[in-house]
């Protein structure tokens, strides 16, 4: 594909990357079979060959309109179509070029600039975690809409870390919502690795891992929150405080995972950060990615498990962003656990998708309904005690549409080794 970028985009680091993704595709279709937005839709401009048309026309100087906005806020960015493509084509890199062009070109109505103002700043404040606290406890008074976003107070294992050291450390990124909305997921990923005989450390200036405002079009924004977390973890990378070295940088929210291993792509034109942000990437792995080298230390530590019969959700950005697939289930079965993936389409997205749920709630709910009904069906026989997944915001999102408890599975290995 010849494309010819228009002259405001020629030269610069956007017009480059996305000619280059561009040239990748050949328009087979491959990627419609397996787009959320398409099989609820069925509009070729909801999918991503139709959204690539699109950004191709835009990059070559076409008028851009509400309407193509409109067709790529749509996109989930879940990268299903990555994993489908036979050419390689990196649609997520595309899709984010894309959107800031557009952004830069039509305005929002002042509603919707409210609302995402309001989603990359609140959800990064530290106000949120008050303002939580609040929604929590006024929550039954809440309209159902809200009452969604909001889940249940923590028990007070949540605030339980453990305290022993350990030869082996570990960095993990706490998160901008995690800790307020479920701390638990955390302080319960430090106790399975300090089982394991790992210890989790915590940089206190780190925070977003920079998704959130990259995906609402704040590319600066984004790239600011990067280089804030690499500034605070680079200490303990280098092994420059009296905690040492550290092997590796964890994440238990898959989200923040694909981020964050992006890292060295995103700064790869910032001369002070890029061999910082490409070594960050190089040392980030997902928690399921730690579970070959810690589940021999954890057999023989598990009491009588309870909450044995799982259905587990693989996030989009664990199978399709980071290309993880089959390690959790796998793993957890060795454990004892029981473990089953939905009876089809276990590869599509729920509809979470970041801050997708709040901006298209319509289709976002379509797509929870759809991944639960297959997930229920999975559990037909024999009923799950629990759905599990490995991100905060599928969690939320699917336990909003059922009354089976929707934990990450780090939570449920946990309470196996607490007894």
């Amino acid at each position: 594909m010849q494309t010819k970028l228009a002259p405001e985009f020629k030269g610069t680091r956007q017009g480059e990357t996305a000619e280059a993704i561009l040239r990748k595709c050949v328009h087979c279709g491959f990627c419609t079979a397996t787009c959320p937005t398409y099989q609820l839709l069925g509009d070729e401009l909801d999918s991503p060959r139709g959204r690539i048309y699109l950004m191709k026309q835009v990059l070559e100087g076409a008028p851009v309109t509400r309407r193509t906005q409109l067709h790529l806020d749509r996109c989930l960015t879940c990268r299903n179509c990555e994993t489908t493509c036979p050419s390689g084509v990196q649609y997520g890199h595309l899709v984010d070029i894309g959107r800031e062009i557009v952004e830069a070109r039509v305005e929002r109505p002042a509603g919707e600039r409210a609302v995402r103002w309001l989603l990359k700043e609140g959800l990064t404040s530290p106000l949120f975690g008050p303002a939580m606290k609040l929604g929590q406890l006024v929550r039954p008074l809440l309209p159902q809409a809200l009452k969604d976003k909001v889940p249940g107070a923590a028990g007070k294992r949540a605030q339980q870390w453990p305290t022993r050291t350990h030869k082996r450390k570990v960095l993990m990124l706490l998160g901008c919502v995690q800790p307020a909305m479920m701390p638990n997921v955390n302080s319960a990923t430090a106790r399975v690795l300090d089982a394991a005989g790992i210890q989790t450390l915590v940089a206190d200036d780190a925070g977003c891992c920079g998704a959130l405002r990259t995906h609402l079009n704040d590319t600066a924004g984004g790239l600011a929150d990067m280089r804030r977390n690499i500034d605070a973890w680079w200490p303990l990378v280098n092994g420059l405080t009296s905690e040492g070295r550290v092997e590796a940088i964890v994440m238990n929210a898959s989200g923040c995972g694909v981020a964050v291993k992006d890292y060295g792509h995103a700064l790869a034109h910032d001369a002070h950060y890029a061999e910082k942000a490409r070594r960050v990437s190089a040392l980030t792995r997902d928690i399921s990615e730690l579970l070959p080298d810690i589940v021999p230390a954890l057999q023989g530590k598990l009491r009588e498990i309870q909450t044995k019969r799982l259905a587990f959700h693989p996030p989009c950005t664990l199978q399709h962003g980071q290309q993880l697939r089959g390690g959790v289930e796998t793993h957890l079965r060795g454990l004892g656990f029981e473990v089953r993936l939905a009876s089809a389409e276990s590869h599509l997205c729920c509809g979470s998708a970041g801050t997708y749920s709040v901006l298209q709630p319509d289709l976002a709910l379509q797509l929870r309904d759809r991944k639960l009904k297959h997930l229920a069906s999975a559990a037909t026989q024999d009923p799950v005690d629990a759905i599990v997944s490995a991100n905060i915001g599928c969690i939320q999102h699917l336990q909003s549409g059922t009354a089976t408890p929707v934990r990450h599975w780090v939570e449920v290995l946990d309470d196996a080794l607490a007894g």
